[in-house]
């Protein structure tokens, strides 16, 4: 079944406030460390429950996505975080910050098995779906930046929550309003079906499990300890925490187009092609990252974080391209379980080695070495193209 016009819109503006409301807090971070009077790294790591949250509620979203109903999943997922970010921005302790953040993480959890399912149903080709989803993905990422800078600065950190949630639930009733509702797929709709040896499946999932576990502790270590790397060598471009969320912001979204044009490779080329030199290009710039600054550094952060971003479309596309449909969101699940569960041990790794060593020159050497893993396993993808079609797995 085709996704109804009013349905992609949705999914791709949920992916927006996914992340958005997921790393507004890295950057609220260096306001509220001034009220709390925490530093850097005692703040950052109250993040770490809604990071887990966020991996660790994915395969149950998916199961009940698959079993229930993944329109009703995608309503609540609206609905729920944004009320949960709401109540973030009420919070008056650490520990309240940290329980907020944990029930974000609950119901942000819910979009990447269930949206990104909703959203290749009954497509053969998925890259460009993938590839322009992925680019709203992105800009929340870009805008959490100078967004939470900028409403902290202006109207201080509550409303960088407050603002936001009431948007997403605002966004859960526009949803309710004009999506109709999409029936999941009948789990009779894909009797047949290709093929594909057992030896070639176990491979390929061997490799997507060892890329997402490192492009996820990439991804989040490098997201989330972008605005303070940026305060720190870069403080005469940026005298604030909007300044700081702008720049930030800027290299995202220039980073963003990296979806999109990868999201078109993997629908021209097998996968093996696209994925060993996207992940192969991560690891000279994250070496360069480790000691850049000034200058140096923003021209080096946009290209590092355009081959980092470039990496979820596969990741995607591999489940999309060698799962059948009417489970496929149990597979999503399992991966962002994966995911988010190596996303969450990034935050403690940034904080432990930003303590221990006092900057981030560690930090992206040790990344460096991570996406250098990644290509050894891309090197063990096959390398024959696979049927676009739904395959049959063993």
């Amino acid at each position: 079944m085709q996704p109804s016009r009013t349905l992609v819109p949705f999914i791709n503006l949920g992916h927006v406030l996914d992340h958005l409301l997921m790393l507004i807090y890295p950057t609220v971070v260096l306001a509220m460390s001034r009220e709390f009077g925490m530093s850097f790294a005692e703040l950052l790591p109250l993040s770490i429950g809604g990071f887990i949250a966020f991996g660790a509620g994915s395969y149950p979203a998916g199961w009940l996505a698959d079993r229930w109903s993944r329109y009703y999943m995608m309503l609540v997922f609206f609905v729920g975080i944004g009320t949960a970010t709401v109540l973030t921005g009420f919070a008056q302790t650490p520990v309240q910050i940290a329980l907020g953040l944990t029930l974000m993480g609950v119901f942000a959890s819910i979009y990447h098995p269930v949206g990104i399912s909703m959203l290749v149903a009954g497509h053969d080709k998925v890259g460009r779906l993938l590839g322009v989803n992925g680019v709203f993905g992105n800009v929340g990422i870009g805008v959490a930046a100078i967004t939470a800078g900028a409403l902290a600065d202006w109207l201080g950190w509550r409303a960088t929550f407050f603002i936001p949630g009431v948007i997403a639930i605002g966004a859960g009733c526009a949803f309710a309003i004009l999506v109709p509702r999409v029936p999941n797929v009948s789990t009779s709709a894909r009797k047949g079906g290709v093929a594909i040896p057992r030896e070639i499946m176990v491979r390929v999932f061997a490799v997507l499990t060892v890329a997402t576990i490192c492009s996820g502790l990439v991804f989040n270590a490098t997201t989330v300890s972008m605005p303070k790397v940026f305060e720190e060598r870069i403080a005469h471009l940026a005298s604030s925490t909007f300044g700081v969320g702008a720049l930030v912001s800027m290299v995202y979204l220039l980073a963003a187009v990296a979806q999109y044009v990868v999201g078109h490779l993997i629908d021209r080329f097998p996968l093996r092609s696209v994925f060993l030199p996207i992940v192969a290009m991560q690891i000279p710039f994250l070496v360069a990252a480790s000691s850049a600054g000034g200058y140096a550094m923003l021209a080096v952060a946009v290209p590092m974080m355009f081959f980092i971003f470039g990496v979820i479309p596969i990741n995607d596309a591999m489940v999309a391209k060698y799962t059948d449909e009417h489970w496929r969101s149990r597979v999503f699940a399992v991966r962002y379980v994966i995911s988010f569960g190596a996303s969450a041990c990034a935050v403690p790794l940034v904080a432990w080695l930003y303590s221990v060593n006092g900057g981030f020159t560690q930090i992206y050497l040790t990344l460096a070495v991570i996406s250098a893993a990644c290509a050894v396993a891309a090197w063990f993808f096959p390398r024959s193209r696979r049927p676009s079609a739904a395959t049959e797995t063993a």
